[in-house]
């Protein structure tokens, strides 16, 4: 297939432009990729070994996702116009929520607004490790877990840095957990 460049790179704008304005980031961006890519600008086994790929390496999926479909597509040139679109929407999302903070930064309910939402975080975080906790080796909960738990506590209660308190959890759970 002879497609000049620009057309490639038009292409892989577009295509990135629409998966991240119409999906967010993850599951639901690959199948919407997916329909954009296989057939038109690269086969399906080499969309599942970018996909693979994505997921072994460390950092953003949707990000490496649009490095591997651009290199396939166009070599560095196609990496820069995929990166271009699926970095665009999230950016320009951001800067508008910016905005629109800044402009209602001094008003009333805006304080009452983030103060309503911090009991849900919290609780979203809260629902988060707990999953994580259930996830992992312990399936229920044991004293081991437990003590490991109070004693990160404790040393967070007691302003120790939070990565050195993973750290130390991290130890006895290797002693604890044999």
């Amino acid at each position: 297939m002879n497609v000049p460049k620009l057309a490639v790179w038009r292409q892989l704008l577009w295509m990135f432009l629409k998966v991240n304005l119409l999906s967010p980031s993850g599951p639901a961006s690959i199948g919407l990729l997916y329909d954009e890519a296989v057939g038109k600008i690269m086969s399906e086994e080499r969309f599942v070994e970018a996909v693979g790929l994505s997921n072994v390496l460390p950092g953003s999926e949707a990000l490496k996702l649009a490095m591997f479909v651009g290199y396939a597509a166009s070599g560095i040139s196609g990496v820069a116009a995929a990166l271009l679109g699926a970095i665009l929407p999230p950016t320009v999302m951001m800067l508008v929520v910016a905005a629109i903070l800044q402009h209602f930064q001094q008003e009333a309910w805006l304080d009452k607004f983030v103060s309503g939402m911090s009991p849900a975080v919290a609780a979203l975080m809260v629902v988060v490790a707990w999953e994580l906790f259930r996830a992992g080796r312990a399936k229920k909960v044991t004293k081991r877990a437990v003590f490991i738990a109070v004693l990160s506590l404790a040393a967070l209660l007691l302003d120790v840095p939070s990565p050195l308190v993973l750290l130390g959890a991290g130890v006895l759970g290797v002693f604890l957990f044999r």
